[in-house]
């Protein structure tokens, strides 16, 4: 006899509490602070829900939940003084120049 299951877990937004609260750390969009559920689904039909710890960023773009700690807007004026230092284009974040990938989004830097 044998059994397959399909399933798993994922996060949906319960409900958006500031629309524009910040940038999205992958795509540089806007991101809504939220309050999130986790999911829990059987062959795609949902089963069990339950409130996420605290409240997160969402971007409707590449539908991502971070941290809000994570979008600050790292571009200050002290930042952009420097203009010899490698910067990932995506979270503007100085790396250093032997890095293939950026350690704080992980996109490639070629």
């Amino acid at each position: 006899m044998f059994f397959f299951f399909v399933g798993g877990v994922e996060q949906q937004v319960r409900q958006v509490l500031k629309y524009g609260a910040g940038r999205c750390i992958t795509c540089g969009s806007k991101a809504d602070l939220v309050e999130y559920e986790k999911v829990l689904k059987a062959f795609f039909v949902p089963v069990w829900r339950w409130p996420g710890k605290e409240q997160l960023l969402h971007c409707n773009d590449c539908n991502l939940f971070f941290p809000p700690q994570l979008s600050a807007d790292r571009t200050t004026t002290a930042v952009a003084d420097q203009p010899d230092v490698l910067r990932c284009r995506f979270c503007k974040e100085a790396v250093e120049p032997e890095f293939r990938f950026c350690p704080f989004c992980g996109s490639s830097l070629s």
